[in-house]
């Protein structure tokens, strides 16, 4: 079993659990870091590799300040402290060199897209039509970046095959993720993503992967492979029918079956392994119930990408916390060893999350098992 297919250092468990705790409690830093606010993903993210590996981690929230970790400038570089004492070097990710440049029309390239550690992102429509009515997704942050004067409302394809060249001539960036919010459109915006993909992909050759709330006319996901695309994401968030209902009440009408429905295309499409849905952890789902989707979703070759929920200061849930590193491993254990027996691996998605796998520990537990041959592990067989 290859799991050569990056030049990543080998990550310890002990490492995981590290990381883990720091995506639970957050990172006090002395010094401020390269970070992503407001968005439609994963926010208030400090952006850092520990030991080598790429991590992101709350920095902002109200609860880091009580964090245990501290992030600290050394004679020589940086390390990561709990409560004193040193666990982890560090490396901020520092100024990309292509935020200092801008479009001929004076668009800075960084309201175009954002350097997340090795890979270029950018929400190509910063509006959603669910933002500020009774179906707004309560974890997200999309328009709030946009309210913010940090980007803009529409990325056009040129804009982004430019900066993306860019990034990867000047910042070493390996491959592209783009969403975008929900439209009204029967495609939900997948078919501008697609046209955005298409202009990177023939000016830079980097792969890309787009993340779109599910067309009710699957022939689009065709359309888009066609266009340019190489992954796809589409992210039912959980696995818990109550929790969706009161966390994103429009993906809650498109219905779990409905997610598992368009992922049968998209893996017909995309191939297996190429198709991801991000699992959010801490909004009081069952976790027997999110493991058994998680496997289900395996099965059919898609990839789960199990996270612990990222409060978004100004979101509907700022006031919320992230679920206990417990928690998150817990259904790292359950979940990871299944990836691995099934041959869904993370190191074989060629873009997007769940290729860069910041913004989750559940990697490091796939490539220790992965590395040690040990697919035939006791919980393969309580399923």
């Amino acid at each position: 079993m290859d799991i050569g297919g990056d030049a990543r250092p080998v990550m310890s468990p002990e490492l995981g659990r590290v990381i883990t705790e720091l995506q639970s409690e957050g990172l006090r830093v002395e010094q401020p870091v390269e970070t992503r606010r407001g968005g439609a993903g994963p926010s208030d993210a400090g952006m850092i590799w520990i030991e080598g590996i790429p991590v992101t981690v709350p920095v902002g929230a109200e609860y880091v300040a009580g964090s245990p970790f501290v992030l600290r400038q050394e004679d020589q570089g940086w390390g990561i402290y709990r409560r004193g004492q040193r666990v982890a070097s560090a490396d901020p990710l520092q100024r990309p060199r292509f935020y200092d440049l801008s479009t001929a029309d004076g668009v800075p390239y960084w309201k175009i897209a954002l350097l997340h550690l090795d890979s270029l992102a950018s929400t190509v429509l910063q509006t959603c039509a669910y933002w500020g009515t009774d179906d707004q997704c309560r974890f997200c942050g999309i328009e709030l970046s946009l309210e913010a004067g940090r980007t803009i409302a529409v990325k056009r394809p040129e804009q982004l095959a430019e900066v993306a060249v860019a990034a990867k001539e000047l910042d070493g960036v390996v491959d592209v993720t783009l969403t975008t919010g929900s439209t009204h459109g029967p495609d939900r915006g997948a078919r501008y993503l697609g046209r955005c993909a298409g202009a990177i992909k023939r000016a830079s050759g980097l792969p890309v992967e787009g993340q779109f709330e599910p067309p009710p006319d699957l022939g689009v996901l065709d359309e888009v492979h066609d266009a340019g695309l190489d992954s796809v994401g589409m992210h039912v968030e959980s696995f818990d029918p109550q929790v969706l209902a009161r966390v994103a009440p429009a993906k809650a009408r498109t219905g779990i079956d409905g997610y598992f429905q368009a992922w049968e295309r998209a893996v017909e499409v995309f191939g297996a392994g190429q198709v991801s849905t991000y699992v959010i952890l801490g909004m009081g789902e069952d976790a027997g119930v999110t493991v058994e989707g998680c496997r289900r979703a395996i099965d059919m070759g898609v990839y789960p990408f199990v996270v612990p929920l990222r409060p978004v200061p100004g979101s509907l849930m700022e006031r919320c916390r992230p679920p206990a590193p417990d928690d998150m491993d817990a259904v790292y254990r359950q979940v990871a060893p299944y990836l691995v027996a099934r041959g869904v691996a993370s190191w074989d998605v060629r873009a997007g999350c769940a290729r860069c796998q910041a913004c989750s520990a559940i990697s490091i537990l796939e490539r220790d098992l992965a590395s040690d041959q040990r697919t035939h592990l006791p919980i393969l067989d309580v399923r």
